[in-house]
């Protein structure tokens, strides 16, 4: 193949991408009303509406994007990626649309929901322990002279913080209508660090001096952000990796940017996946454990806010629907194995709701 064929391919790449773009409309955000915090407004950007089902599917079409413009991808290059599912799913997805083809090296815990979902995008699930998935990752890469995608070094790097309609873009666009445009707070989790990195740069770049808008990042148990975010030790582990898939890490990934972020919540994982049961009630469908992390940070500062008076808004992600995972965070077997007790927690989720007071370590 010329070098003129190689550049018309990756051209034809790209332009396959954007009209899948094109195609796809922007994901909604949903208000919930709270009668026990009134002045106080919560909103969700829902993740799910994308194609594949997840936050990460702009993760991973950013991904690729940068990968075929930096000429590491070309016509017969496979993609390997290390991942605990959602972005290898929307990864996948991707990869079949060029038609190349894709390798997921996942933690052997993944729920099989996920890994049924990668495979049915055409792509092979390799299960490792999850302290091997970036060496398998290289080694693989290397075996193959395929292209290791490293969602955990180029997320922050690979999406356009600066617009191009990306989440947060999307979030502030989509508020100026409401009656308080521009949010105090905006929650997420951090699993690569990309998805603070974009909102937390964006806040910076696009918002005026005047906004108040900062960025909380809610960290779930034997993650290694929270302490760093406090100690700044690039160095720390945790031998035991995050219950709550496609967030928390077991080391301080390249792509988290601790200086964008204004504050870290710890959240216990019970408190995660009650927090999640709660949402089923609230919504009428089920989200992820990562959305429940997500709902108890939004509850913490809406009750901060609410006892010192403030009035404004909060935007919090539904990461992922909670159908990937009813075997696990939807199964009582399960949580009774893993010693995960979420009525406590569901107990002061629910008095948050009539009272508007919310400890997130109760």
């Amino acid at each position: 193949m010329t070098t003129t064929d190689k550049r018309l391919w990756v051209h034809q790449a790209v332009k396959k991408i954007e009209a899948d773009f094109n195609r796809s409309s922007d994901t909604h955000l949903i208000k919930l009303d709270l009668p026990s915090c009134h002045g106080i407004d919560l909103y969700f950007k829902d993740e799910t509406t994308h194609p594949t089902g997840s936050l990460k599917h702009r993760l991973a079409r950013s991904l690729f994007l940068y990968g075929l413009c930096n000429g590491w991808i070309a016509q017969d290059t496979p993609i390997i990626e290390s991942s605990s599912g959602s972005t290898a799913i929307s990864e996948a997805y991707f990869a079949r649309l060029l038609g190349l083809k894709f390798i997921a090296v996942v933690p052997r815990t993944t729920a099989r929901k996920k890994l049924a979902q990668i495979e049915f995008y055409g792509g092979e699930c390799h299960l490792v322990d999850p302290k091997d998935i970036y060496d398998e990752s290289k080694r693989l890469a290397h075996a193959l002279n395929g292209h290791y995608m490293d969602q955990f070094t180029y997320a922050e790097r690979a999406t356009d913080w600066r617009g191009n309609n990306n989440i947060a873009q999307s979030i502030f666009s989509q508020m100026a209508l409401e009656p308080h445009p521009d949010p105090e707070w905006v929650v997420a989790s951090a699993g690569t660090g990309g998805t603070s990195a974009t909102i937390g740069r964006f806040i910076r770049y696009e918002m005026m001096c005047s906004s108040a808008t900062k960025l909380c990042i809610v960290d779930p148990e034997n993650s290694v952000f929270y302490d760093f975010y406090h100690s700044g030790d690039k160095k720390l582990t945790s031998a035991v990796g995050s219950r709550i898939e496609g967030i928390g890490r077991p080391r301080v990934e390249p792509s988290f940017v601790p200086s964008v972020v204004d504050r870290m919540i710890r959240i216990p994982d019970a408190a995660s996946i009650a927090a999640s049961h709660l949402l089923e009630e609230l919504l009428g469908r089920k989200c992820g454990a990562s959305t429940g992390t997500n709902l108890c940070g939004a509850f913490h500062l809406m009750s901060e806010m609410k006892a010192q008076g403030e009035k404004g808004s909060i935007v919090t992600l539904i990461c992922d629907s909670g159908e990937r995972y009813l075997e696990t965070y939807y199964n009582e077997s399960w949580l009774k194995e893993k010693g995960l007790d979420t009525e406590p927690h569901l107990k002061n989720l629910k008095k948050f709701m009539e009272t508007g007071k919310f400890n997130v370590e109760s």
